[in-house]
């Protein structure tokens, strides 16, 4: 076989190996890329939920929205540690 004919033969399978390469890469950003969305997913459905959670709760008692950050806490403490909530969430739950 000439020089040429070698040169000509390596020349293909550099090509065929940077195709290979190529398609790797993608798969892999692509691998990436889905990875994200679906950690992305669960904190933006998280999200989601403690949003309506919290409207919920100002929609049921409207005044809380005059309330600090800490005082909400300090009240729904208060409220969650009452025997009866305690025991609805209970049942609620289960």
């Amino acid at each position: 076989m000439s020089k040429g004919g070698n040169i000509n033969e390596i020349e293909a399978k550099i090509k065929e190996i940077e195709a290979e390469l190529e398609q790797e890469t993608h798969n892999l950003v692509r691998l990436k890329n889905r990875k994200t969305y679906y950690e992305n997913g669960e904190r933006q459905k998280r999200a989601h939920r403690l949003i309506t959670r919290g409207a919920a709760v100002e929609n049921i008692a409207p005044s809380v929205k005059d309330l600090g950050e800490v005082e909400f806490y300090e009240l729904a403490e208060k409220i969650f540690a009452l025997p009866e909530v305690k025991n609805l969430i209970a049942k609620e739950v289960n």
